[in-house]
């Protein structure tokens, strides 16, 4: 039996028909179809801009993000698919925290479907810092449809890692 690392937390039968999907060799098929398309953002620069741009249309009032990066450091597989910080640091008498969101650079090759589901998650963390209800009801304010993408990056990680098995 398949296990599903990314998908632990889903109900039982829709595991079992993703496993139907692994069984059938389908599951990058589905992706295919699904999301076809790769983003472009593919300097740190422009996903800064990326970041800033979500930001502005949906969070103007949120704290300045201050540095958007991707990162290979961050580990997919224990789950950080992005991560939000506030570095705080000494300026003159006064301590300032800056605020910088880094994304894993396995998304560098992601639809732009998915890039934007994990940017919209680490910008909601900057009004909502806990994943609780209000957190979720904001990701999906900024990206109708969140959950499903939520999901559906679960799968692309799946499909991703059968790809790759000497990963793990």
């Amino acid at each position: 039996m398949t296990r599903l690392k990314y998908l632990g937390a889903y109900p039982a039968p829709l595991q079992e028909q993703v496993r139907e999907l692994v069984a059938g060799n389908r599951l990058g098929d589905y992706l295919q179809r699904k999301y076809p398309d790769r983003h472009a953002v593919q300097s740190d620069k422009a996903l800064y801009a990326y970041a800033l741009e979500l930001k502005q249309g949906h969070l103007k009032n949120a704290p300045a993000i201050d540095k958007v990066l991707y990162d290979s450091k961050l580990d997919v597989e224990h789950h950080a698919l992005g991560l939000h910080t506030a570095i705080s640091r000494v300026q003159g008498g006064r301590l300032r925290a800056k605020k910088e969101i880094r994304i894993a650079s396995v998304f560098r090759e992601a639809a732009p479907e998915f890039l934007r589901m994990i940017v919209v998650h680490e910008l909601a963390h900057l009004r909502e810092l806990d994943h609780n209800k209000a957190f979720y009801q904001l990701c999906e304010y900024m990206q109708p449809g969140y959950h499903q993408l939520e999901f559906d990056l679960r799968l692309f990680l799946t499909w991703r890692d059968l790809k790759t098995p000497d990963q793990g």
